[in-house]
């Protein structure tokens, strides 16, 4: 099943055409962000239960080999290349108890580097975004320590059971997604649609979903989200409302790495829900080459037996 989603990811290159390389461009952007995640600002503590990633945009990033591996660029696109380094941690439902919780979601956690470049044509309103991801999930990521710290610092109930986290193991994967505006009014609102796919140790699966934008904005296509190029729309104050819908075909989360079989808990195949819906509501605000954004994200049920959970995620993007 790991890996039966691959005619879904290498079709989404193969929809946009290649052309000659000195028809692309890259994009003079610089740029910095971070966004952090966690479940507590909606008084839950379980399942994913804290995240961040951190990363740039840089024109010299071109040189990079991974370039060489991340398919063709549509004729006449600008291109971004960048890296965002991923950090995430999950728990059961109860982390008081100081055993392995049965049919509940296992502890994990995970870093990985998310090299990627983007492929964007602001004239035809579409985007070509591919990725390799390199890591390692298990122990060595320090989620014990992290989230032991992080509560008591705030006085919350010590987890106790990292002991039994899915063991370390490697992450190996590829992403792609093409998006398109389906619709605008103006420059008020646009509604943009998208069709994604990962193939990897860590998540397999294929995606659809759509993402409405209203307020003052700068059109999600002229750009990826902040610039110092002139001609951008200075002030932006506007809302997004994000919906995707998933096939999942493996997550190493629940089901343990590619590597090792000596994990001292995980779920089988047959408790993993294989269509999953997210949703997410988001605030952004931004002014020149800076934007800050707050959202609500819920999930519905990852597997059998398993709630649907919520997080807030605070982000910042700056150019430079």
């Amino acid at each position: 099943m790991r890996f039966s989603l691959l005619p879904a990811l290498l079709l989404l290159p193969a929809l946009a055409q290649a052309q000659h390389p000195d028809s692309t461009r890259t994009s003079p952007d610089r740029l910095l962000f971070y966004t952090f995640a966690n479940d507590a600002f909606f008084r839950t503590d379980y399942y994913f239960t804290q995240g961040m990633t951190g990363g740039v945009v840089l024109p010299a990033l071109r040189y990079s080999p991974v370039n060489y591996v991340l398919g063709p660029t549509p004729g006449g696109s600008a291109l971004y290349h960048g890296v965002r380094l991923h950090y995430d941690g999950f728990t059961p439902l109860r982390i008081h108890d100081p055993f392995i919780r049965f049919a509940d979601r296992p502890y994990a956690s995970y870093w990985y580097a998310h090299l990627f470049r983007v492929a964007n044509q602001p004239a035809r309103r579409y985007r070509l975004t591919t990725a390799l991801n390199l890591g390692f999930m298990g122990p060595a990521a320090g989620a014990k320590g992290f989230q032991t710290t992080l509560h008591e610092w705030l006085g919350a109930p010590t987890p106790r059971g990292w002991d039994y986290q899915i063991r370390n193991d490697v992450v190996l994967g590829y992403e792609a997604r093409l998006e398109k505006q389906v619709l605008a009014v103006g420059r008020a609102a646009e509604l943009v649609g998208d069709v994604n796919a990962s193939l990897g140790t860590l998540y397999t699966h294929a995606g659809v979903g759509g993402r409405l934008r209203a307020g003052l904005l700068q059109p999600y296509f002229s750009n990826l989200g902040v610039s110092r190029q002139p001609g951008q729309r200075r002030a932006q104050l506007y809302t997004e409302a994000q919906l995707e819908g998933r096939l999942v075909g493996y997550n190493a989360t629940l089901q343990g790495g590619l590597l090792r079989s000596d994990n001292p808990y995980t779920l089988p195949a047959s408790a993993v829900r294989r269509t999953v819906a997210k949703g997410t509501g988001t605030l952004g605000l931004g002014y020149a080459g800076l934007r800050l954004t707050a959202s609500a994200v819920w999930i519905s049920p990852e597997f059998i037996g398993a709630r649907t959970h919520k997080w807030v995620q605070f982000g910042v993007q700056a150019a430079f």
